[in-house]
């Protein structure tokens, strides 16, 4: 079986984009029992969620570029080979990219879009597996 992180098509990480790290971070340990491992980052800390001692996704602080009305959302990664070509297979088959693509330092590239009937979706590369 394939790792996560490697297999085109797979879903490979989650994370929670929120203006209260602190009271999603206390919310969810209590509720699911997740491990909350602290990052730090440029310019905030990202916290990894462990379940079972495994990597399963993030929670961050809200970006300063988000309108303020955006509500504290869960984001889907779908594992690709290939960001850049998956953005412009996107923007072919009638959909937007929103964001990107984009690299994250020390973890890989990515980029948000949204499909022909609004949903949204990121999709990622990894250089470096999430720990």
């Amino acid at each position: 079986m394939g790792d996560r992180f490697d297999t085109q098509g797979d879903f490979g990480w989650c994370e929670l984009l929120t203006r209260d790290t602190e009271g999603a971070k206390a919310f969810y340990a209590e509720l699911l029992g997740w491990e909350m491992v602290d990052q730090p980052m440029e310019e905030d800390t990202y916290t990894v969620l462990r379940a079972g001692g495994r990597p399963v996704g993030g929670i961050m602080q809200m970006p300063s570029c988000a309108p303020p009305e955006t509500p504290p959302h869960w984001g889907t990664y779908v594992t690709v080979d290939d960001v850049d070509a998956v953005a412009k297979k996107v923007v072919e088959l009638g959909g937007q990219v929103l964001f990107g693509p984009h690299d994250i330092p020390e973890v890989g590239r990515f980029c948000v879009f949204q499909d022909p009937q609004g949903a949204v979706l990121s999709v990622a590369s990894y250089t470096t597996k999430p720990e």
